[in-house]
């Protein structure tokens, strides 16, 4: 039987953009069985093992313009942009409860990238209960100069795209016959090198982690590594990609909720594009 896996890049909130492809894959019974998802594509992607269709934009643009979700305000009293009790714990359970049940009776393998800060290594933790798994899925998404390091089994953690943006490899390691790839930036997109300041500023915050600021600082050569090697796939038809067809011009302190929306709607509209070609490339 044919493995389908499916690898989510993070991007705070470009993340949208995944939440659009995925909504139209639900609606077209894509299945897949397995997701390692990174940072914003772990905390939308989870809805698929949930099938709840639309539930990341909901409470994005719900939420957008309460402090206590995303906020500058949340950062200097928590510690955390995102603020931890009301965005990752209320929201979840309470005010647009996440389908744990479902998610369990699914079954499916789940997978979030974490960044180990003591080795400067990715980890790849199975979700196996959202529920009792929300500080992985916060340690995922932490972002390394707006969040606090999340202890998880005596170990602190932090975003795990600083170490693996877009985690092919790991999905090639774990044997799917066909692989799915959703990005948040254009094809022609290449991270730049960190900025001397930008730099200073990473090796003064977390001069206690050496390997830490060792992986951020080559960050950018890595990821554009993956990229090369994603496109070089793409070309043999040995995977498949479905990419932004344009810039999405949005950051984690933009709560337009039009602009969202139209994250959104371009991840709908590019996915409805591909998907005749999507459903050739899972038959063969």
């Amino acid at each position: 039987m044919t493995r389908v896996g499916l690898v989510l890049e993070g991007g705070a909130m470009r993340g949208l953009y995944t939440a659009g492809v995925l909504d139209v894959l639900m609606e077209e019974n894509v299945l897949v069985d397995g997701i390692i998802g990174v940072s914003a594509g772990a905390l939308f992607g989870l809805n698929y093992f949930s099938n709840q269709k639309g539930r990341a934009l909901r409470y994005n643009k719900k939420y957008s313009k309460d402090l206590r979700f995303i906020s500058v305000l949340s950062l200097l009293l928590t510690g955390n942009l995102v603020n931890k009790s009301f965005a990752y714990y209320k929201v979840t359970k309470k005010l647009d409860p996440f389908d744990n049940d479902t998610y369990l009776k699914n079954n499916k393998d789940f997978y979030a990238v974490i960044t180990n800060v003591k080795t400067g290594n990715p980890e790849y933790v199975k979700i196996n209960d959202v529920y009792q798994d929300l500080e992985v899925i916060r340690a995922t998404s932490a972002m390394p100069l707006a969040s606090r390091m999340i202890k998880i089994n005596n170990e602190l953690y932090l975003d795990g795209g600083i170490t693996d943006s877009i985690p092919i490899a790991k999905m090639q390691e774990m044997h799917y016959d066909k692989i799915i790839v959703v990005l948040t930036q254009p094809k022609d997109y290449r991270k730049e090198k960190l900025s001397l300041k930008k730099e200073n500023i990473i090796k003064r915050k977390f001069k206690k982690y050496p390997l830490l600021i060792d992986a951020m600082f080559k960050r950018p050569e890595k990821y554009n590594e993956t990229i090369k090697k994603i496109i070089a796939m793409e070309n043999k038809k040995e995977i498949f990609v479905i990419r932004p067809s344009k810039k999405l011009v949005i950051n984690i302190f933009d709560r337009n909720k039009e602009k969202m929306q139209e994250i959104y709607n371009v991840g709908v509209n590019d996915t409805k594009k591909i998907l005749k070609d999507l459903k050739k490339y899972l038959e063969k």
